[in-house]
């Protein structure tokens, strides 16, 4: 079994399903868009069990297909984050704070990783 992707026209992911490659090759989907396969163990272009990663980042309703990259690529959490062109990941302008025993979150407004 595979994942895929359900990509409409636009290139937004609209749905991910498990499947054989069989069915995939032979359903007929009236819908427009392609299914494009995914993987469920590849994020920021590294397969979390040492495999072949497979388009930078597993997949979800809303991420992006970039053709030209042959990517996956999340939604922008906000206007100031920089897409990471290695990992198709998107990164703050501020490093986040290396304490991890304390809750924080980013601020827009302001730039800056709050408590």
């Amino acid at each position: 079994m595979a994942h895929f992707a359900k990509v409409n026209p636009e290139g937004i992911v609209t749905q991910v399903i498990v499947a054989e490659q069989e069915f995939i090759d032979s359903y007929i989907d009236t819908t427009p868009g392609e299914w494009i396969q995914t993987s469920y163990n590849t994020y920021g272009g590294q397969h979390l069990l040492g495999g072949t990663p497979l388009r930078k980042n597993y997949a979800a309703i809303g991420y992006k297909y970039d053709r030209e990259r042959d990517a996956f690529i999340p939604p922008k959490p906000y206007p100031s984050w920089v897409l990471n062109e290695d990992t198709c990941t998107w990164e703050c302008p501020v490093p986040m704070p290396e304490d991890k025993h304390v809750e924080t979150r980013w601020d827009e407004a302001t730039q800056s990783w709050i408590n």
